[in-house]
């Protein structure tokens, strides 16, 4: 009996540790299968996501700048949007005017096609960047493509491609509205007219200047009226505190008011 209890226990001290290794197994696998299902429902999530923009409208679920797009409920099957050259050249075919879009600066574009021809929205991150590109665009379309009609609407550098009618794009271009209010952190610059500014400018300043020597002639008046002031006050305490006064400036005189000290006799003259 001692045996067999002896035996007992030596085999459920062996046994222990093999049953903790198949929970710790067991953990380590459920910890496995849960990343790799998350990973897969987060991957399947991102490849749902038809547009990455900048700005998304939160009701249609598309970008802002395609809701920009004229009759937009009209195209909205047709319409494509690209943040790349190469996306956008499978769009509208290579056309040298995408290779002059910079959209390694965050440029983003709309497309559509009209019965007035292809309509292309290029939105620049910085009207800066859109200015410097008006004038590359403005320039090929004028020397290589004249079935192309271009224009800078906003902060839109906007494209008609196959345009055979230049009335009928313009008209197109026409309904391109630039919808972004642009709010000051100050006061607005171009609020009033520069003219208007101009006069308002100067009259500030000659107020000021004005103000600023009338404070100083203050100031000086009133620092004399104080200094003269406490000079006579000065002046009127020296003469209280003294016993007599004598105008004659230390010259012989007659004794008529009792002031002037009497002559000691061994000061005269004898005879």
């Amino acid at each position: 009996m001692v045996k067999l209890q002896t035996r007992k226990t030596i085999i459920y001290r062996a046994a222990k540790p093999k049953m903790f290794k198949s929970i710790v197994i067991s953990i380590l696998s459920w910890l496995l299968t849960s990343a790799v299902f998350s990973i897969f429902a987060l991957g399947q999530a991102n490849s749902q996501i038809p547009y990455k923009s900048s700005e998304m409208a939160e009701k249609e679920g598309v970008p802002v700048l395609m809701l920009h797009l004229p009759e937009w409920e009209s195209v909205r099957s047709q319409a494509k949007f690209a943040r790349d050259a190469s996306s956008l050249k499978a769009i509208l075919g290579d056309r040298s005017v995408i290779d002059l879009i910079d959209f390694q600066a965050g440029a983003e574009a709309a497309t559509a096609t009209y019965p007035a021809g292809k309509l292309l929205i290029v939105e620049f991150p910085t009207p800066q960047a859109s200015i410097e590109s008006d004038f590359d665009f403005a320039a090929l379309v004028a020397n290589s493509d004249a079935s192309t009609v271009y224009r800078r609407i906003g902060n839109y550098n906007a494209f008609v491609f196959d345009a055979s009618d230049t009335a009928a794009a313009n008209a197109l271009l026409d309904q391109v509205k630039y919808q972004k209010q642009v709010q000051w952190l100050g006061k607005n610059p171009f609020l009033i007219s520069p003219e208007r500014a101009f006069v308002l400018q100067t009259s500030d300043l000659f107020f000021a200047t004005v103000m600023i020597v009338v404070i100083g002639i203050g100031f000086s008046i009133g620092g004399g009226l104080l200094a003269g002031f406490m000079f006579y006050r000065l002046r009127a305490q020296r003469r209280a505190s003294m016993a007599t006064f004598t105008d004659a400036g230390g010259m012989t005189r007659l004794n008529l008011d009792g002031f002037t000290p009497d002559i000691m006799p061994e000061r005269l003259l004898g005879e």
